[in-house]
């Protein structure tokens, strides 16, 4: 879906990074969000810079307000190790980033 504004949670994980690489192979505009709680700066640093990709400091619990056509929520803390530190917080990404994530056709 060349020039789909997509939006990527966790996008600077292992996954979400991935993911934003093969979307704009695909011709999509990404903005990815991350908190970097698990996500690393590293795993998109060489997509910054890139006409077609934005990175922002975000954590899903609190509400987002960006025009995008599509969203890929992949914010979470994936292992054991990490989510077994802090659950509460494992939970709240979880949910909020659920319930406050919809795509809302750009113009």
């Amino acid at each position: 879906m060349h020039g789909t504004r997509t939006l990527v949670t966790g996008g600077a994980g292992f996954l979400g990074s991935h993911l934003c690489e093969r979307l704009l192979e695909a011709g999509h505009e990404i903005l990815c969000a991350d908190n970097f709680y698990t996500g690393q700066r590293g795993n998109v640093e060489h997509l910054i810079g890139h006409k077609r990709f934005e990175l922002m400091r975000h954590d899903v619990t609190f509400p987002l307000y960006v025009e995008v056509d599509q969203i890929y929520s992949l914010a979470c803390p994936a292992s054991p190790i990490h989510y077994q530190r802090d659950p509460v917080q494992t939970t709240k990404t979880s949910v909020h980033a659920a319930s406050t994530c919809s795509a809302s056709p750009s113009a």
